[in-house]
């Protein structure tokens, strides 16, 4: 029996597994194709990251722009990784890895599908995002030339051509040679159909002049506002919970909390879930939840205008927004900051998509 065992090879599961062999904990890592590549593309603020080797950095970005009604240049700088070198870096020798299909995962033991038990001190799902219906981000993008793009420049939001529903551009350097572009349904319920987003994107590509011809690079689906986690069962990444519901974003935030966790794991076991979700963390949770619900119910025409007054924010409430999980207060500053900004006409329309039902 070893002291851990995560189910879950994505980056949030290796991380948390890498974590633990760190304080010496036997670790075991369960997976149904434990070796095969991470596929999707991640994006980070770079202030989010905790340190990691040059090469975990596929591209920086420290030009980031946004447009709604007008254009802005957000503070910081934007990163996106280099899956197969953060993988690398997340690798022990020392962790058991087991190739399986989870059937049963309970608080210290996992059954596989081809029939084994495997037992724990404490075993963690990580097995990515739960199912069910809730709202869904979900995007389609293509891989361009470099050159579509200014060198070192992101575009983190352009709800130029929104439509409805609303949709919007974001678009990042992947390496040297290569720019993502994606069309991206920030949230809806049910997700928007990946054929809806193509034909906008192709519009989007049209009116830019950008080429029509590149395959597509990522197709993006995961839910946003699933419940956070009840009972016995300990769960990380984005089965824990930790996608940001306004943002969509999570591995940033695994990759930081993991040492903590481990920690928590290796000293007291049975704070681990209170580690991971503190009540801090879970009342900022709760406002980020109702500003997508407010999202959600707002009249697509207003959304645009809607994040021309976020993007108008300082970069202090910008920040606490998208990037800081236990900070309440300042979360909750943001929200009023934006609403007292806000026109009648736009206050209204957040008022009535806050408090409906």
């Amino acid at each position: 029996m070893v002291d851990v065992l995560v189910v879950g090879a994505g980056p949030a599961g290796s991380a948390l597994a890498a974590a633990c062999t760190d304080l010496g904990l036997r670790t075991m890592l369960v997976d149904r194709a434990p070796h095969r590549p991470w596929r999707a593309t991640y994006g980070s603020w770079a202030h989010e990251l905790p340190p990691l080797p040059a090469d975990a950095i596929a591209a920086r970005a420290p030009t980031v722009r946004a447009h709604a009604l007008t254009e802005h240049q957000l503070d910081g700088e934007y990163v996106v990784l280099h899956n197969e070198n953060l993988r690398r870096h997340l690798s022990r020798p020392d962790i058991e890895t087991v190739t399986g299909r989870a059937e049963s995962i309970m608080p210290t033991e996992v059954r596989l599908a081809d029939g084994r038990t495997l037992r724990a001190g404490l075993v963690v799902d990580a097995s990515g995002s739960p199912r069910g219906r809730y709202a869904e981000q979900t995007a389609v993008g293509v891989a361009l030339p470099a050159d579509v793009l200014p060198p070192g420049e992101a575009i983190f939001m352009d709800w130029r051509l929104a439509g409805d529903p609303p949709t919007f551009c974001y678009a990042l350097p992947l390496d040297g040679e290569r720019v993502l572009v994606e069309e991206t349904s920030l949230a809806h319920l049910p997700g928007l159909p990946f054929a809806l987003l193509r034909e906008r994107l192709h519009q989007r590509l049209a009116v830019h002049g950008w080429p029509l011809d590149h395959p597509e690079h990522e197709l993006v689906r995961f839910p946003l506002n699933p419940p956070l986690p009840r009972g016995p069962l300990v769960t990380f990444g984005a089965r824990g919970g930790l996608v940001h519901p306004a943002s969509g974003y999570s591995v940033a935030t695994a990759l930081t909390l993991a040492p903590i966790v481990a920690r928590a794991i290796a000293e007291t076991p049975t704070r681990t879930r209170g580690t991971i979700w503190s009540l801090e963390a879970r009342m900022t949770h709760a406002l980020r939840r109702r500003g997508l619900a407010a999202l959600l119910r707002m009249p697509p025409a207003r959304v645009p205008e809607f994040f021309e007054h976020f993007f108008r924010l300082t970069a202090e409430n910008q920040r606490v927004y998208l990037t800081e999980r236990e900070n309440f207060t300042g979360t909750a500053a943001a929200m009023m900051a934006l609403f007292r900004s806000a026109p009648p006409r736009l206050r209204s329309a957040i008022a009535f998509a806050a408090t409906s039902r």
